[in-house]
């Protein structure tokens, strides 16, 4: 059976809680880190309030031998690299430095009670940070590496810090496909916390130029590649007993989990934050979102799904399909793409018109109620 601070996500008692608060308020004190440019672009910014007035000039590397090794150092000395994953582009920084991890809660405008997944280069790394039950080798096995993270009880032996963490006694850790990632984390030598490249509750980016737009002079360098392919975060499962408990949808489905290996996942519903994407607002755009819209207003924007439209989607303010045929794959794909294209035209609500609710359409149906969820 679960312990109740797990099945309420909490998992973390109140003297530890204040501590990593107390933690995270005496470290988020940006550094601006500047170093030659050789062969890359810089940015100079505005300042920023919300980063004590400081900026930072933000890289764009490219990812070949001499980006990459320029990227792991720019980790390794605490800084913040963006980077291409399968599912979206992640922000990573050292996950065992407190330091880089409040720095990385700065340029984010993170809630700090919302841990970070510690990105890992292989099984062995797993293993090393988390104690890994029967239920964890297996998923693992069978889906790592790729866009699932698994919650486990932390290792004593461990490295990734308290504050990556956010204080709870279990680590999300994630084992990514993607070969630029897989070749940064193997460079940098250790885990990297790397929650999506965004400002907390915006759109989560696909492509190197959503990270730019978000948060150029907010961190130290990008690393530019092509779109990520999944388009939608990893799928979040929590291995603390004998029970697998489903905290996010993404990239895995319910149905290929239990293709794969048997298992019947459990909903955690309820209590405190303890992975990401559990927000009930988040991955919102500026704009209303209005769910399974049957018609739509010269006013609105209008993202379809199918060869089926809409009442008024002719006459909307603008039209996006997220897969005429009915992909959910390729929907998942062009998903946060989209919303950005259809947020950019200063439209007064964006309509969404219904989306099958199994599969990949899991994931997206929990990312648009998210957006569409009032804001705090």
């Amino acid at each position: 059976m679960v312990p109740v601070p797990w099945l309420n996500f909490i998992g973390i008692s109140t003297q530890t809680h204040d501590k990593a608060q107390r933690s995270l308020r005496r470290l988020t004190r940006p550094t601006h880190f500047s170093t030659d440019a050789g062969t890359v672009t810089k940015k100079s910014s505005p300042a920023n309030p919300d980063l004590g007035g400081i900026t930072r000039d933000t890289k764009r590397l490219v990812p070949d031998h001499r980006g990459l090794d320029e990227a792991a150092s720019l980790l390794k000395s605490g800084q913040l690299v963006a980077f291409p994953t399968e599912t979206v582009y992640g922000l990573g920084a050292d996950a065992t430095n407190p330091q880089a991890i409040a720095a990385l809660y700065a340029a984010k405008g993170r809630p700090q009670f919302n841990p970070l997944i510690a990105h890992i280069a292989d099984h062995a790394d797993a293993e090393r940070e988390g104690r890994f039950n029967p239920l964890a080798l297996e998923l693992a096995k069978a889906f790592w590496p790729g866009p699932l993270t698994l919650v486990v009880p932390r290792s004593e032996n461990g490295t990734v810090c308290d504050l990556t963490c956010a204080g709870l006694d279990s680590v999300g850790l994630r084992f990514p496909s993607h070969p630029i990632a897989r070749a940064l984390i193997e460079k940098a030598g250790r885990p990297i916390a790397a929650p999506s490249a965004n400002r907390s509750g915006h759109i989560s980016p696909t492509e190197s130029d959503h990270v730019w737009s978000d948060l150029s002079g907010r961190i130290d360098a990008l690393i530019e590649a092509y779109a990520s392919p999944v388009g939608v975060e990893s799928t979040i499962i929590a291995c603390l007993d004998t029970t697998p408990r489903l905290l996010r949808h993404g990239g895995i489905t319910q149905e290929e989990i239990f293709e794969k290996t048997g298992l019947r996942l459990h909903s955690m519903e309820g209590g405190a934050v303890i992975a990401p994407g559990m927000l009930d607002s988040h991955y919102a755009p500026d704009a209303r979102v209005r769910l399974n819209a049957q018609s739509v207003t010269a006013a609105e924007a209008v993202l379809l799904f199918g060869p089926v439209s809409i009442e008024g989607a002719d006459h909307a303010k603008a039209r996006l399909n997220l897969s005429p045929r009915g992909d959910l794959t390729e929907a998942a794909a062009h998903l946060y793409d989209y919303l950005r294209r259809l947020d950019r035209i200063g439209c007064q609500a964006i309509a969404i018109a219904p989306i099958p609710d199994h599969g990949l359409g899991a994931a997206i149906n929990d990312r648009l109620r998210r957006a569409a969820a009032p804001r705090s």
